[in-house]
């Protein structure tokens, strides 16, 4: 049974619009979603620029806020929160994972890891150590992010993510700076994830071939969701082509 067949409702959009004042004119991003994501979910969310995807995404995680409607996480209605009230949920309920790895350069693998864990814990030595080894990196935890590859530093980017234990990962792109086998190698720390802690993954995605590892696919057009597609048998991440 997939995640989504049985796990609780996380995450609800309800008829949620987010605008962009530009001049005289408004430009609609998102448009009337309605979206449910449950506990487990590996959601994928695929469609063309401009569709909304990343918009998506900013609402989720408290990086942007909506503009009409409502958008319930974890039972709490987000769409109101002031600026102190989202950052501590950021800090709690979301973890990010982008294109980019954004690591500091000056820190070693294990000091970034530890660096974004101090904004919620003061004993973050063994719990980054922790998120090190569950991205198979633990014997590259001294080394700065010069001295890693693009993969390793996206895994880094993903330990990160993953410390502080938060219910929801929010992915945007997170191979699109790498060649196809280390990306499917981050993609298959990511599926681990999802299945052994249970977290619920959203990504965002220009792919459609990583489609196939999601329990349910949303293609986005013009702000709106044009279609959720179940995949009855996802795909490993091994199996991938594209």
């Amino acid at each position: 049974m997939k995640p989504g067949d049985n796990g609780r409702e996380l995450i609800l959009f309800d008829k949620v619009s987010k605008i962009y004042p530009m001049g005289e004119l408004e430009v609609k991003a998102l448009e009337d979603v309605d979206l449910t994501i449950r506990e487990g979910e590996f959601i994928v969310i695929l469609g063309p620029s401009g569709s909304g995807k990343t918009t998506l995404l900013n609402l989720i995680g408290g990086m942007d806020t909506v503009s009409h409607g409502r958008l319930i996480v974890n039972e709490q209605d987000i769409s109101g929160l002031g600026t102190r009230d989202l950052t501590d949920y950021r800090r709690t309920q979301i973890g990010f994972i982008f294109q980019f790895f954004n690591l500091i350069p000056t820190l070693t693998a294990l000091e970034n890891v530890e660096f974004a864990l101090e904004l919620v814990m003061s004993d973050t030595r063994e719990k980054s150590l922790e998120a090190l080894e569950a991205v198979g990196l633990s014997d590259r935890a001294d080394h700065f992010p010069s001295q890693l590859s693009g993969g390793e530093q996206q895994r880094v980017a993903i330990a990160r993510a993953i410390c502080k234990d938060p219910p929801i990962l929010l992915c945007d792109e997170p191979t699109g700076e790498l060649d196809f086998e280390t990306g499917k190698n981050i993609l298959k720390v990511m599926q681990d994830i999802n299945r052994s802690n249970n977290q619920t993954i959203i990504l965002v995605t220009h792919n459609s071939a990583i489609a196939e590892l999601s329990d349910r696919t949303v293609r986005l057009h013009s702000g709106k969701v044009a279609e959720i597609l179940s995949v009855d048998n996802p795909k490993d991440a091994e199996s991938l082509i594209w």
